[in-house]
């Protein structure tokens, strides 16, 4: 595909999502961290990857998104369509996103989000972009900034700590970052996103009464049912982000169990913890593939109280490490899948 035809195509998706919609289809939100051959492989995706994967977006035909408050409602207030949709996001501000995305997302016209760890930033930090490079991007028709905390210190309870001091720590953790934003940049983010993806009731309540919009790292699709305080993205660093799985994500839909049925991310008492989820009334419990971080394939057991269906599974062994995640897919229509993805947070386990 030429470059000036990716160009056009790009433009014009982009012109066309700044106008403000009522209503959206289904969004896959990507994350991205560094865009960088030099960068940890983990958190990284190199430039030549990184076009590969603006090439597939192109060959979808897909719109793509600007992230603001008015196109997070307008998604989550959902619009049945077969509209391919997705936007991309960039989190902590790190220099190769300036050096190494940036002229390949501007020179195509493709909006993208930034979530700004402003500590870093103010200490000038070794590989995080300065204010004078986020002025530029900030000043920019293209670029939404968001909030991504002062320290990026985990948001959960810390053991021995009280609810009451966690609500103190985190709420300093969002004011500092939005104030430092406002102070360098002018600008009052209304988009969040969580480090490490950790996410908790008490910290949805916190963006609640901000207003809010709040992005995790768990994978899934933005859509009527997901919760607004921890919505799903994509990873598509290196080991995450190969073409050919790429396809499949941007293909993915909805997975249409509203969030509030599911269980809190917060491993308690048991573990490995059990995750059930009604599921709409044509679904059968046995289309649906569920698989566990480092387990592989569960077993999905129908339990049928009150005459629905509810899906249940739990892994054998118990989950090890901080963070680990179900994901769910239930097939959709044209080779597509419905998307979801339980994260699970080990409080017990070390941050970071």
């Amino acid at each position: 595909m030429k470059a000036s035809s990716i160009r056009t195509s790009f433009l014009a998706a982009a012109i066309a999502l700044l106008v403000p919609a009522s209503a959206l289809g289904d969004v896959s939100i990507l994350a991205y961290h560094h865009v960088s051959d030099d960068t940890p492989p983990s958190t990284s995706t190199t430039p030549d990857l990184f076009r590969d994967q603006l090439e597939v977006i192109e060959g979808l035909d897909m719109e793509v998104v600007r992230l603001s408050e008015k196109t997070t409602r307008a998604a989550l207030d959902g619009h049945e369509d077969k509209r391919l949709r997705v936007a991309l996001t960039f989190d902590d501000a790190y220099e190769s996103v300036y050096t190494k995305a940036w002229p390949i997302l501007k020179e195509r016209g493709i909006p993208f989000t930034i979530f700004v760890m402003t500590d870093a930033i103010d200490d000038g930090i070794n590989g995080y972009m300065n204010w004078d490079q986020l002025r530029e991007l900030a000043d920019h028709e293209l670029v939404t900034i968001g909030n991504h905390t002062s320290d990026h210190a985990s948001l959960l309870r810390r053991e021995g700590e009280s609810v009451k001091r966690q609500t103190e720590r985190v709420a300093a953790a969002l004011d500092d970052a939005a104030e430092r934003l406002e102070e360098e940049l002018g600008i009052e983010p209304q988009l969040f996103a969580h480090p490490y993806g950790e996410f908790s009731e008490k910290v949805d309540q916190l963006l609640a009464e901000r207003g809010w919009y709040g992005f995790a790292q768990h994978s899934g699709v933005l859509g009527p049912a997901s919760n607004p305080y921890a919505i799903p993205r994509f990873p598509v660093a290196n080991a995450f982000g190969g073409i050919d799985t790429l396809k499949d994500k941007l293909r993915a839909r909805n997975f249409p169990v509203p969030y509030k049925k599911l269980p809190s991310p917060v491993i308690g008492k048991t573990n490995p913890p059990a995750l059930e989820m009604p599921l709409p009334e044509d679904w059968r419990a046995s289309s649906l593939n569920c698989f566990a971080s480092g387990q592989g394939r569960m077993d999905v057991q129908a339990l049928e109280p009150n005459g629905g269906t509810v899906a249940r599974v739990q892994p054998e062994a118990a989950l090890e490490g901080r963070r680990s995640r179900y994901n769910c897919t239930y097939p959709a229509t044209e080779g597509r899948f419905y998307w979801l993805s339980q994260p699970w947070f080990n409080r017990d386990a070390p941050e970071g």
